[in-house]
C-alpha cells in the first residue's frame, strides 16, 4: 500500500557514514544476518569492484526493508563530489532525504551542495549526526554548524548520552525517554541526571518549533494548554514534510546506536508517497503545465532516473513511478523518443540483485530490462499518454583527459564500450576534438575518470592510456593588409591562371571567419569566387603558427583577373591559399588560447592558497562572494593552466573546496609564452 511506503535518500558528505547507516537498518530489519561493513568489504549497499578498493561509494545503490508494517526503499547516494551527479539524478526517485553529518568533521561543501539539490527537489529533510562515539566527535558542535548553515531551521529531537567512546544511548526529547544500547539493542532507562535540565530545556524548545507546523497548535501552546503525544507526532509529521523544520537525530552507524530511532522516525514522521508535492509534467507538443499526482487509478506515468549497463544482461532501466500502475508485464509509451518499449518482466533492485515482482503503484521504484530507445531522463506513460515530466540535468565535469587505446585498432571498441558506461553515467562526456584530433573524455574529477577507465577494462576488456590534452590554440591578424595573390602555371596544354587581390583585416573575439564579395564589373567570373574564398578557409585551417588554425579575421575580395582558358576552380583556390600566407607574414599573427571562467567554492582558511594559486595560473579574479561558511572566487584562467586543477584543488584544500568552469573566449598568449608554444608545436622548425 502506497501509504505504508517510504523512499529515503540517504546524503551527505564522502566518509559520513550515510552506507553504514543503511546496512545498519538492513540488519535491524532482518534482511542481513549480519552489520555489513564498508572497511571490511562485506557491505550489500556497496559491491562494485570499484568500491570495494576505494571503500568508498561510486555509484547509488537501492535496498528495501520492513519496519512496523511499513515498506523502507533505501537509495544509498555517493558523497565523493567525483560521483556526485549521480546524486542528484537519483534523488528525483526519493521522496524524503536523511542528511548524514560526521560528529567530527561537521559540515562539509558536498554536505551543503546534497541541501541544495534537496531542496531543488522540494524533498523534506532529516538529519542523522553519525559517529557520535568516536574520538573529537561534539554533538553541539554539528548541531551548530547545521544551524549556522541550514534553512529551514534544524531542531533537535534527540540528545547523546555520553560523549566519544563513553557515547551508549539516547534521549528521545519528544517522549522524554532515554535508552541505552548494548549490542545494537535499545533498552529503556531514566534520564541520566546530569542531563535532566538540559533535556527539559531541550524539550521545551522542540515542542515550541514542532507546533510552529500547525496553528491551532500553536494556539493551544500560547493559551498554555497541554499538548498531547498525539497532536506533536501529527505536527512533527506535518512540519518535516512541509519543510518547516528539520528534525535532528543523532547515533553510530557502526555501532548500531540509534538507527533503530531512525527507523521509527522515518515511517512515524516522513512522508510516504501520497504526501509529497505533486511533480510538474508538460504535454507533449504545448507548453501547458500539469500536475502529476499519486493515484493508483490514473493512467501509469514514471520518470528514469538511472540506467544500469551490464556487458552480459544488457541494459537495466529504474524507474520512479509516479502516479498509476503497472503489471508485471506490458507496453510503454516514451514522449521524449515518440516511440513504445515493451518489457517482460518487472524487477526490484535489492542490493546488487534483481528480483521479479508482480506489479507496482504510486511511489514504487522499479526496474525493467533491455528497453531500445529509452535512456535516463526520459519519461514513460500508458500509451496515448504524451505527458512529459522535466528531468533533472546532470552536473558538468570539469576535467578532460586524452583518451589513447594501448592496442592499435581498438578506436571503435573504445567508442561502444564507453558509450554504455555512459548510459549509466550522465556527468561522462566523450567527444572527438576538431581542433586537436585526440578523443577526449570529460568527468566530474580524477578519481571520476580513473574509476571509468577501470569499469573500461573489467567490463569491456579495452584498456586506454591518459594523457593531458592539447591546448586548442588559435591565431589570428595583427592589423589590416591587402595582398595579391597569383597562381600562374604554364604546362604543355592548358596552364593553370589565377588572381586575386584581397583585403584581410582583425575582427573582434568570437566573430569567426567572415568572407566578402565585392568584385565589380566582372574581374573575376562569379563561378570563381567561392574557390578564392574555400582557398583561404583551407589555409585558415592549416594555420601559420604552430600550425593552429586562424580565427576572427574578415577577408574582403575585391580585385582581381582571369584567362579565359588558363583558369578553372582550382588554379584561384591556390590563388585564395597563397593571398592567406602572403596577408600572414606581411601583418604578423598573434597567438589566441582558449580562457576559461573558474568558480571556486573554498572554506576561508584556504582562501590565501586558492588566491595565491590562481595569480600564479595568469588568473583575473572577477570578484569574491560568500555562501555560509564558504567563500565564492570567480576568476578568468587560460586553459592551459587550469588543465590538472581539479586534483591540484582538492591537495590544497584537502578535499573540501570544489569549483565549475566553462569556456568564455579567446585572449592574446603573451608574446613571452607564444613563442615558446610555436616552437612545441613546431619540434623540427629549428
Amino acid at each position: 500500500m502506497t501509504e505504508k511506503s517510504r523512499n529515503v535518500a540517504f546524503v551527505g558528505q564522502s566518509g559520513a557514514g550515510k552506507t553504514s547507516v543503511g546496512e545498519a537498518m538492513l540488519f535491524n530489519a532482518g534482511v542481513t544476518t549480519r552489520l555489513g561493513s564498508v572497511d571490511a568489504g562485506n557491505s550489500v549497499l556497496d559491491f562494485e569492484p570499484e568500491e570495494l578498493k576505494r571503500q568508498s561509494s561510486i555509484s547509488t545503490s537501492f535496498h528495501q526493508f520492513e519496519w512496523q508494517k511499513n515498506s523502507v526503499s533505501i537509495i544509498d547516494t555517493p558523497g565523493d563530489q567525483n560521483f556526485f551527479s549521480d546524486t542528484k539524478l537519483c534523488l528525483q526517485a526519493a521522496d524524503s532525504v536523511v542528511l548524514v553529518i560526521d560528529a567530527i568533521d561537521g559540515v562539509k561543501f558536498q554536505s551543503e551542495k546534497a541541501w541544495d539539490f534537496a531542496e531543488q527537489f522540494n524533498l523534506p529533510v532529516a538529519i542523522f549526526i553519525n559517529k557520535v562515539d568516536r574520538e573529537r566527535a561534539d554533538f553541539q558542535r554539528a548541531f551548530q554548524e547545521a544551524s549556522e548553515i541550514f534553512d529551514p531551521k534544524p531542531i533537535i529531537l534527540q540528545l547523546p548520552i555520553g560523549k566519544e567512546a563513553e557515547f551508549n544511548g539516547i534521549v528521545d526529547l519528544l517522549n522524554k525517554k532515554a535508552y541505552t544500547y548494548e549490542n545494537g539493542k535499545a533498552k529503556p532507562c531514566d534520564i541520566p541526571a546530569d542531563m535532566q535540565e538540559l533535556v527539559d530545556t531541550e524539550h521545551e524548545a522542540l515542542v515550541e518549533n514542532i507546533a510552529e507546523a500547525d496553528d491551532e497548535l500553536v494556539e493551544k501552546y500560547l493559551e498554555g494548554e497541554e499538548l498531547s503525544d498525539e497532536d506533536l507526532k501529527k505536527a512533527l509529521l506535518k512540519g518535516t514534510t512541509n519543510r518547516t523544520f528539520v528534525p535532528v537525530l543523532c547515533g553510530s552507524a557502526t555501532s548500531n546506536i540509534g538507527v533503530d530511532l531512525l527507523c521509527n522516525f522515518i515511517v512515524d514522521a516522513m512522508p510516504s508517497p501520497l504526501n509529497v508535492a505533486p511533480k510538474v509534467a508538460v504535454e507533449e507538443g504545448t507548453d501547458a503545465e500539469v500536475a502529476v499526482t499519486p493515484n493508483p487509478d490514473d493512467p501509469f506515468l514514471g520518470i528514469v532516473f538511472k540506467t544500469i549497463a551490464d556487458p552480459f544482461a544488457g541494459r537495466l532501466t529504474l524507474i520512479k513511478v509516479l502516479t498509476g500502475k503497472l503489471g508485471s508485464d506490458g507496453n510503454f509509451y516514451n514522449p521524449n523518443k515518440s516511440t513504445k518499449e515493451r518489457f517482460t518482466q518487472l524487477l526490484k533492485i535489492v542490493g546488487k540483485e534483481q528480483k521479479p515482482v508482480k506489479g507496482a503503484g504510486p511511489g514504487d521504484i522499479v526496474a525493467v530490462a533491455k528497453l531500445k530507445e529509452t535512456t535516463t531522463g526520459d519519461t514513460l506513460s500508458e500509451p496515448g499518454n504524451k505527458l512529459v515530466v522535466k528531468a533533472a540535468e546532470p552536473i558538468d565535469g570539469i576535467i578532460t583527459y586524452a583518451i589513447v587505446p594501448k592496442t592499435q585498432g581498438d578506436e571503435e571498441k573504445i567508442f561502444s564500450s564507453l558509450a554504455k558506461i555512459m548510459e549509466e553515467d550522465l556527468a561522462l562526456k566523450l567527444k572527438r576534438s576538431e581542433e586537436t584530433h585526440e578523443t577526449l573524455l570529460t568527468g566530474m574529477g580524477q578519481v571520476h575518470i580513473e574509476t571509468t577507465i577501470e569499469k573500461l577494462k573489467r567490463k569491456y576488456g579495452v584498456e586506454v592510456n591518459l594523457n593531458i590534452p592539447k591546448v586548442p590554440y588559435k591565431c589570428t591578424f595583427k592589423k589590416k593588409v591587402r595582398v595579391q595573390g597569383r597562381h600562374k602555371k604554364q604546362t604543355g596544354g592548358h596552364g593553370q591562371f589565377g588572381d586575386c587581390w584581397v583585403e584581410f583585416e582583425p575582427l573582434p573575439r568570437g566573430e569567426g571567419f567572415e568572407f566578402v564579395d565585392k568584385i565589380v564589373g566582372g574581374a573575376i567570373p562569379k563561378t570563381y569566387i567561392p574557390a578564392v574564398e574555400k582557398g583561404i578557409i583551407e589555409a585558415t585551417a592549416r594555420g601559420v603558427l604552430g600550425g593552429f588554425p586562424c580565427v576572427d579575421f574578415r577577408a574582403t575580395l575585391d580585385f582581381g583577373s582571369y584567362h579565359s582558358v588558363d583558369s578553372s576552380e582550382m588554379a584561384f583556390k591556390v590563388a585564395g591559399s597563397i593571398a592567406f600566407k602572403k596577408a600572414a607574414e606581411e601583418s604578423g599573427m598573434k597567438l589566441l588560447e582558449p580562457i576559461m571562467e573558474l568558480e571556486v567554492i573554498t572554506p576561508e582558511d584556504f582562501m590565501g592558497d586558492i588566491m595565491g594559486d590562481l595569480n600564479s595560473r595568469r588568473g583575473r579574479v572577477l570578484g569574491m562572494d560568500s555562501k555560509g561558511k564558504n567563500q565564492i572566487v570567480k576568476a578568468l584562467v587560460p586553459m592551459s593552466e587550469i588543465l590538472t586543477y581539479a586534483p591540484d584543488m582538492r591537495s590544497m584544500t584537502g578535499g573540501r573546496g570544489n569549483f565549475t568552469m566553462k569556456f568564455v573566449q579567446y585572449d592574446e598568449v603573451p608574446a613571452q609564452l607564444a613563442q615558446k608554444i610555436i616552437d612545441d608545436a613546431n619540434p623540427d622548425s629549428e
